[in-house]
């Protein structure tokens, strides 16, 4: 039955008649072969591959008379896709693609559709992944505009005219289409000549479509801890600068965070030899962090060396006094022994050589008085927090400074 079915079409088409190896026409006129596509899906997008994966349905439309035939209803008939492999069909590919296929579940995706007059209906069901040249210097705020290019392999464009055969309206698309990481914004058509040294001029077809990174996922993932870890490194300022255990883990904690935080981004990115707008934050962040950390070691230094020079010269109104030891019944703590060489100060805010003195006023709790007798009494005690003169104004550079680079970066970038 089926070898029947397949006689009453050759016959009623006339295939054997033909030799539909050759275009419609030969030797005449170019074949206008008009084009539509429906989108069905744009499943996935990589910058690290440089290539994006779609699925459409892919239209041709054309008339060859030799395929014409009596129908007393003016009705088309519908192939599949095993008259395809004895007729004539345009030979189209995608240009720049990498891999692609015809889906074939539960048969070939395949349909051929046939008029009286010989006008002849050629649709599949395709997925194709193919190369898209994409410009990240400006990620993740960055814009990308790819295309699905259309083209004959063997017919140039005096044999096969190819064009959009309703225009920009040629290209319809799923509503439903979405990407988690990319909003689209806009698809168009286009059509040009493509020019090969070796065989000639083609018609080229161009499917255009632009994306907009969403920007919220780096601003959690990426931006706002990096902004976090130059803040923490601006609490170091306000520590004690004799703390040094507080103050040098700090500094060399945020530096590493930052040092991950740099791996991990670049890591999920193609190696592009030119900068990215991320890698701009990223490293001038690390750069504020790695001066928290210097601008301790030049306080530690200069601190160090003006106390050498006081011990040598000992200035006016300087007490003589044995300081090392703690004060009966307070809690032995690191920041509430006395230094020998600023104790004649106390109760004077000072700056000479480039230090001041900062008062807090702190409540010690008193495990035993041995006057009175009286256990866990409370009593207030003035504490002296010693601040260089760099830390008072690192207070105000350091924020300062990465505000107006955050002004100048979001106005350049968004």
């Amino acid at each position: 039955m089926t070898k029947a079915l397949d006689t009453r079409t050759d016959k009623l088409l006339k295939i054997d008649d033909h030799d539909f190896t050759m275009r419609p026409g030969f030797g005449g006129p170019a074949v206008p072969v008009g084009v539509d596509v429906q989108v069905e899906s744009l499943d996935a997008i990589s910058e690290v591959e440089m290539d994006f994966t779609m699925t459409l349905y892919l239209r041709h439309y054309w008339k060859d008379k030799r395929l014409s035939f009596r129908s007393s209803n003016n009705q088309s008939m519908t192939f599949d896709g095993r008259l395809v492999k004895k007729i004539w069909v345009p030979d189209m590919f995608f240009v720049h693609s990498k891999k692609s296929f015809t889906h074939d579940t539960t048969t070939d995706n395949v349909m051929l559709r046939v008029y009286p007059d010989g006008k002849v209906l050629y649709s599949l069901r395709v997925t194709v992944t193919s190369m898209c040249s994409m410009d990240l210097s400006r990620f993740p705020l960055d814009t990308q505009t790819c295309s699905l290019e259309i083209e004959s392999y063997a017919y140039t464009d005096d044999d096969l005219m190819l064009y959009w055969k309703a225009g920009n309206r040629s290209l319809n698309t799923d509503e439903r289409i979405s990407l988690s990481q990319f909003l689209i914004q806009e698809f168009h058509t286009t059509s040009k000549l493509a020019f090969y040294s070796s065989t000639g001029w083609y018609n080229r077809l161009y499917i255009n479509f632009t994306l907009r990174r969403h920007i919220f996922f780096f601003l959690l993932q990426t931006y706002f801890p990096a902004t976090l870890m130059v803040m923490l490194s601006w609490v170091s300022f306000w520590i004690d600068r004799r703390a040094v255990p507080a103050r040098v883990p700090l500094g060399i904690t945020t530096v590493l965070t930052m040092s991950t935080i740099i791996t991990g981004v670049n890591a999920s990115m193609p190696r592009v030899s030119y900068i990215k707008a991320v890698d701009i934050y990223l490293w001038v962040s690390f750069v504020f962090v790695f001066l928290s950390v210097i601008e301790y070691a030049a306080v530690n230094y200069l601190s160090t060396r003006e106390e050498r020079k006081e011990r040598k010269v000992p200035g006016p109104g300087r007490l003589s006094c044995t300081c090392g030891e703690a004060h009966p019944g307070m809690m032995s703590a690191s920041y509430s022994e006395v230094n020998a060489n600023t104790t004649g100060n106390y109760g004077m805010p000072e700056e000479n050589g480039g230090v001041k003195r900062e008062r807090m006023l702190a409540q010690l709790a008193m495990e035993s008085d041995q006057l009175t007798g009286h256990v866990g009494s409370g009593a207030y005690s003035n504490v002296w927090i010693d601040t260089h003169v760099i830390d008072y104004y690192s207070r105000v550079l350091f924020p300062g400074s990465y505000i107006l680079f955050n002004i100048i970066y979001w106005s350049i970038y968004s």
